[in-house]
């Protein structure tokens, strides 16, 4: 029955065997049914151990047809490293019935076998461990009631036939320690009450290679597994935590070592045919050795492993990879340990010789290569003298580099001894009168904590384990080919979460010899200033690249999504920052500004040109005539109103906008006040000729001030109401454009505003009406006619300013106010000052009090 199979196939059997086992303790006799199971090594003593490791690494598949009884297991393929782990159990209790402090006049004995790494060998042996194995024939009979034969058992090495030895013996409570069985599943308690490891359970190996994976962004990845409980125990686990770290899976294989061919050579295709890089494998060192020869003959270089355990550390592996397929590999190990006297002890073969074992005898024909005389010898070989020595031998007996699981027989071996020493309350001497329980063994192994002679630690938390810590190997070819395991970091799950995983100032080779990360994606990182879309039918570490939307940014790589940029920011060229949008608002430094800046100076410049040539003439006929008082303070209002519009460029601010508006109308209504009265001076004074009319006396020069000053005080008054009630105020207008802010003024008060431009329209209308009434006055030079003129302009220009000043966005709309101001400003400017400018400066002889009567006289002039 093959290992994968276990527990679905060999259930059954299980509890056949438990079955039968029960049920006999019920009859007052007992009956050994079937063949006895002899140990392959055994030793009288106080206290028995039991020793269970599979000595031969495999066994002759035999088809049954259940019509006859069975034949034995043959087990084939001796391992040496199997024995290595039997000779540190027999060091440990060496040391331990030496010692003077520990158990001190207690013996241990011991019960080693072998199981071929078979599950239904384990369970028979665990059965031989609990009932014994005396051969005791039909018709004789033996009272069940005898005590269990061993009080703990050191093994299994594996998971899977550890499983099954620890359903047996947990039921009878008999403590087992295992030193290399790592599946997470025999942490569960209720499923195996009495089994213990010196070794971290798979469950932290997992998550630590998961949590390597991620740390190298290995974010795409393919898997190998042994298809028994160690491989898919802790291969499920590495894929549930490589899930919550966003590590994928392309694909997920698994075999075992006596699969037929075909299946692996299917895996190498599947490796052929993906695109990860990156491959975890999560094997035994012999599912390991299997795989490595058809990774060699397909000659599969380029991978960067990614190894558990059982294989990352071991030499004879290392040597098995001609090709260097596995150069570069990066895995996690058991920490380096050392015990000495141990090593000396194992290389000490010659006791084991005694045991006068035919299993020993193969042992050591195929440790030094030899055949003993009994048996006949080819020409390529050498007769066994039983004499030979290790010296200059080289193999995976005399490899020590598996001292860290060797390690943990030792340490399993003394958290026994020490436990027993509890329980026989010794000191200088131990109580032999009390009765041994297997299960009080178990409670005071479970609770024992020391040191060993090399300062180790020992204690087991609540579910059996051992605290977790791993050595993170590195696979460095040298220069004579071989490899060595370099140390790179360490994992400890006992730091907090994040601060588990270290590396040391060491230089890592990657696949190849590569001093490069590889990159093993299924997608290349999304670049800041895109977002992660998956592709339709993938896993999620398979997405599309796509750029982030106008307004929107991403600021890491890989970004799940893009995040809006604040109210007043707007995403940059790449879409990796926020910058903040550019402020719109007529400027003194662009065209528009330069253009509306030099006109209002021009308008400015010859304003002053005019007054100035008013004040050299101010005497002459011309400008008596036209109300000298009034033109000068028209000339200072219409230089107000052309420097008025320069406060509508710049940066607004809450000042401004309340200066602007308010200046504006003020400034205007001064200007437009002027006219009214120069035009009202004009109708009055050729009034006044007519008979029987005095009426200049009502209209002098003290009522034209104030009149002036009455007009312009409304104004005043309007403007300090819309500025108590609600005054413009600086405002930022997003609307318009996406990317840009419009610093603009915002009215505060619609009525208000409307108030001040429709009270300069009403005075301006009122003016053109006098104006035009007085049109045809019978004057030379006929003011009037100049002012209907201008009047006609202001209010075409004030007429047509109202749409277009409703329909410009932004600085535009500033820029048709100013254009209005300007316009009707020059307006003013030119109707009414540049005909006497042009007479007083090109034809002073009309300039003269008979020109400008002609014909009449009004009174007053």
């Amino acid at each position: 029955m093959s290992t994968q199979r276990w527990p679905e196939q060999s259930f059954a059997l299980l509890q056949l065997f438990l079955w039968v086992s029960f049920s006999l303790t019920q009859e007052p006799l007992c009956r050994q049914i079937g063949d006895p199971e002899i140990p392959q090594l055994s030793r009288d003593g106080d206290i028995i151990l039991g020793g269970v490791f599979y000595f031969h690494s495999s066994w002759k598949s035999i088809e049954n047809n259940y019509t006859q009884k069975p034949p034995p297991l043959e087990c084939i393929s001796l391992n040496f490293r199997e024995f290595q782990f039997a000779q540190a159990m027999l060091f440990a209790i060496e040391e331990v019935n030496n010692s003077t402090d520990l158990l001190p006049g207690i013996s241990l004995g011991y019960k080693i076998y072998d199981t071929c790494g078979a599950i239904t060998r384990s369970i028979k042996v665990a059965l031989a461990l609990n009932d014994g194995d005396e051969s005791v024939s039909v018709a004789s009979g033996g009272r069940c009631s005898r005590p269990v034969q061993v009080q703990a058992v050191m093994g299994e090495t594996s998971s899977s036939p550890s499983t099954a030895l620890a359903t047996v013996i947990g039921a009878f409570h008999i403590p087992q320690i295992s030193h290399f069985a790592t599946c997470a599943c025999l942490s569960d308690k209720t499923k195996y009450p009495s089994f213990l490891r010196t070794v971290p359970s798979d469950y932290f190996q997992s998550r630590a290679l998961a949590h390597l994976v991620k740390h190298f962004g290995w974010t795409w990845v393919g898997a190998v597994r042994t298809n028994d409980d160690y491989g898919n125990n802790g291969m499920a686990t590495f894929t549930e935590t490589a899930e919550q770290l966003g590590v994928c899976l392309e694909y997920s294989v698994s075999f075992f070592r006596t699969d037929p061919i075909e299946k692996i050579q299917k895996i190498i295709k599947t490796v052929k045919e993906s695109t990860a890089k990156a491959i975890v494998a999560f094997l035994s060192h012999r599912d390991m050795e299997v795989l490595i020869h058809e990774l060699s003959d397909h000659n599969l270089t380029g991978y960067q492993w990614v190894g558990s355990e059982s294989w990352v550390f071991d030499s004879q592996i290392a040597a098995m990879d001609k090709k260097h397929i596995l150069d570069g590999a990066i895995g996690l190990s058991i920490p380096k340990a050392q015990v000495s006297g141990l090593r000396e002890f194992i290389l000490d073969v010659r006791p084991l010789m005694s045991s006068n074992n035919e299993l020993f005898t193969k042992f050591w024909e195929a440790l030094f290569q030899c055949k003993f005389k009994k048996k006949q010898l080819t020409e390529f070989q050498k007769e066994c003298t039983g004499n030979e020595d290790l010296t200059g031998v080289e193999n995976s007996f005399t490899d020590m580099s598996l001292m860290p699981i060797l390690n943990n027989v030792y340490k399993g071996v003394y958290a026994v001894a020490h436990a027993l020493h509890s329980v026989l309350s010794c000191n200088k001497t131990c109580n032999n009168n009390v009765q041994l329980d297997p299960y009080t063994i178990l409670q005071h192994i479970q609770k024992i904590r020391f040191r060993t002679k090399e300062g180790d630690e020992v204690y087991f938390n609540e579910n059996g384990d051992p605290a977790a810590k791993y050595e993170i190997i590195n696979w460095q070819p040298r220069e004579n080919g071989t490899v060595s395991f370099v140390k790179v970091g360490v994992y400890d799950a006992s730091f907090p979460a994040g601060a588990q995983l270290n590396f040391q100032n060491t230089s890592i080779t990657w696949t190849q010899r590569s001093p490069q990360v590889p990159v093993s994606v299924c997608s290349e990182k999304c670049r800041p200033g895109t977002r992660k879309v998956l592709q339709k039918g993938k896993p999620v570490c398979c997405y599309d690249c796509i750029r982030c939307a106008e307004g929107e940014i991403s600021n890491s790589t890989d970004a799940v999504s893009c995040v809006r940029c604040p109210h007043e920011s707007w995403s940059n060229a790449r879409r990796d920052a926020c910058v903040k949008k550019e402020a719109v608002f007529l400027s003194f430094e662009e065209i528009m500004g330069i253009l509306l800046t030099s006109a209002a100076l021009l308008g400015t410049s010859l304003t002053a040109a005019v007054a100035l040539i008013f004040y050299r003439h101010r005497k002459t006929a011309l400008v008596r005539a036209n109300n000298s008082e009034l033109s000068f303070l028209l000339l200072f209002s219409l230089t107000l109103c052309f420097l008025c519009s320069l406060t509508f460029i710049g940066q607004p601010s809450d000042w401004s906008c309340m200066l602007r508006h308010t200046a504006f109308g003020i400034t205007f209504v001064l200007c437009i006040s002027c006219v009214l009265g120069k035009t009202m001076v004009v109708l009055m004074a050729f009034k006044a000729t007519l008979p029987g009319r005095n009426v200049m006396k009502w209209f002098g020069p003290t009522q034209q001030r104030l009149s002036v000053l009455g007009f312009t005080l409304v104004q005043v008054i309007i403007c300090i109401l819309w500025l108590s009630i609600s005054p413009p105020f600086l405002s930022k207008n997003f609307k318009e454009f996406k990317d840009k802010i419009i610093l603009e003024c915002s009215l505060g008060s619609a009525v208000g505003f409307w108030a001040v431009l429709g009270y300069i329209g009403l005075l301006a209308l009122l003016c053109f009406t006098f104006a035009f009434l007085a049109r045809k006055l019978p004057d030379n030079f006929n003011e009037a006619k100049f002012i209907t003129f201008s009047m006609l302009i202001f209010c075409a220009v004030w007429v047509a300013f109202i749409p277009a000043y409703v329909s410009s966005p932004g600085k535009f709309s500033v820029a048709v106010e100013i254009f209005a101001i300007l316009a009707s400003s020059f307006g003013l400017l030119i109707c009414i000052f540049i005909p006497k400018c042009y007479v007083m400066l090109l034809k002073p002889e009309k300039n003269t009090k008979k020109n400008m009567m002609g014909n009449w006289a009004p009174k007053g002039f």
